[in-house]
């Protein structure tokens, strides 16, 4: 039987890729142990890195703040443990740049206790006083976007937000990180709803899943009994990329949010349940965000679940406390149609990243195959959820016609869901194209 809140419509074209989810699905959250030695990037979002706040050989304890913002689209960065800062120094990247970073040794006999924060009234807060509390939270976005929470709280002069949509579809084959949480931290997610609701006066919260996360509808429908009415949980049809802002604005209420637009362009605020459930746990003891979930998960490792991570935890170690053994084809920042592969492991787990996907040969078969000329089929303009013409973009793409991509064909509509590159048959990396041409359009903008 459908679930009572079932939600027939959704949004035009996107596929159905394999879930591969089964592994991790019943995994409930685990922490990780600290690592000797933290890394933490001054940028781990979109905006001006944080600017350190702390010096080479001092002190720091597990939540004190030791970056401070750079502007108003920054977050502030937290210690993930107590232990010494050894160095400030570059880090790597996992674009292949470095950015500067606070390296962290850990003290072996600390108890690790998070010794920062003290409760806060939000009650008595107004708006504008609960965006700058959630900024020095230190929250972005969880989903994987990175962007800052705050920024999107600051409703732009001349609009109004009437709904909060709560997006907790994770459509990403592989990831259950949101859907843990989904299950085991509802009530954080519940009231951080609510204070992002209070902060951009908003009317009502709609919650979207997707319907093969039933134990995760469940959940909300227990937990949102007895509450106001104007929050509400709805069921949505299971297709990729149904967890896109876009997508989900289509599929629940209808409305398209403008090419080059926002989503309070059309009344709406929306938000990873992730990155809600952190709100609802940090904004009301007055912490930063230290950690987060993980999923770790693929054929290369032994130990599959979603691991509670401090922020600037290094990949390796995290993968090697996942029961990896060396035997990698591939490993995936996020998931396989979006993440990025790295060529390194000394990475530190950021804010951003969702999940590690461990890929063997036999799993990565399908990525980096030989590719072969554009049969002109229209697979990939049936896939394509914003309705653009990835074939013609690839083909203007390899003629190096990157202005014309831009101005004529909507290449900046293009979020590189990857469903064009999962269709093709002639296995042309679609995607790939699309992330260059943006790359050398914004080169070109910046020279001029």
């Amino acid at each position: 039987m459908l679930p009572q809140r079932f939600h027939k419509h959704s949004f035009s074209h996107g596929i159905h890729p394999p879930q591969r989810k089964d592994r991790t699905a019943g995994c409930a959250i685990r922490r990780l142990p600290f690592a000797p030695r933290m890394i933490i990037p001054l940028s781990q979002h979109t905006g001006a890195p944080a600017t350190p706040t702390v010096r080479e050989g001092q002190e720091v304890v597990r939540g004190e703040p030791i970056a401070q913002p750079d502007g108003f689209v920054s977050v502030p960065m937290h210690s993930p443990a107590t232990g010494m800062v050894e160095r400030i120094a570059p880090v790597p990247t996992p674009k292949g740049g470095v950015t500067l970073g606070i390296y962290i040794k850990l003290y072996p006999g600390a108890a690790q206790e998070i010794l920062y924060g003290a409760p806060q009234d939000l009650e008595s807060m107004s708006p504008e006083e609960l965006t700058l509390r959630v900024q020095a939270t230190g929250v972005v976005g969880l989903g994987g976007a990175a962007f800052p929470t705050h920024v999107k709280l600051a409703v732009p002069e001349g609009k109004t937000v009437d709904t909060i949509i709560v997006n907790g579809c994770e459509c990403e084959p592989y990831l259950t990180t949101d859907h843990r949480v989904m299950l085991e931290q509802i009530n954080e997610i519940v009231i951080g709803a609510m204070i992002v609701c209070k902060a951009m006066k908003a009317e009502r919260i709609m919650i979207g899943v997707e319907d093969n996360k039933p134990d995760a509808v469940a959940a909300f429908e227990s937990a949102l009994q007895g509450r106001s009415n104007n929050i509400s949980i709805h069921a949505l049809p299971t297709k990729y990329p149904q967890g896109a802002e876009k997508m989900l604005a289509k599929a629940l209420l209808n409305r398209e949010i403008p090419s080059g637009g926002l989503p309070a362009d059309v009344g709406l605020g929306v938000f990873n349940v992730a990155t809600l459930a952190q709100i609802g746990e940090l904004l009301p003891q007055r912490r930063g965000l230290i950690e987060r979930v993980v999923t770790v998960t693929g054929a290369g490792v032994t130990r599959p679940g979603n691991y509670l991570t401090a922020l600037g935890t290094p990949l390796r170690f995290l993968l090697e406390q996942a029961g990896f053994e060396g035997d990698a084809r591939q490993v995936i920042l996020g998931g396989p149609m979006m993440g990025p592969a790295v060529a390194c492991l000394d990475l530190p787990v950021t804010k951003g990243i969702t999940g590690v996907l461990v890929l063997t040969d036999a799993e990565a078969a399908t990525r980096g195959r030989k590719t072969f000329p554009c049969i002109k089929c229209g697979e990939c303009v049936d896939a394509c959820p914003m309705h653009l013409n990835p074939s013609r973009l690839g083909i203007l793409a390899r003629a190096g016609a990157y202005e014309v991509m831009d101005q004529k064909f909507h290449l900046k509509d293009c979020f590189e869901c990857g469903c064009c590159s999962f269709v093709c048959p002639s296995d042309i990396p679609l995607v790939q194209q699309f992330r260059m041409a943006k790359a050398r359009n914004r080169e070109r903008m910046a020279a001029s």
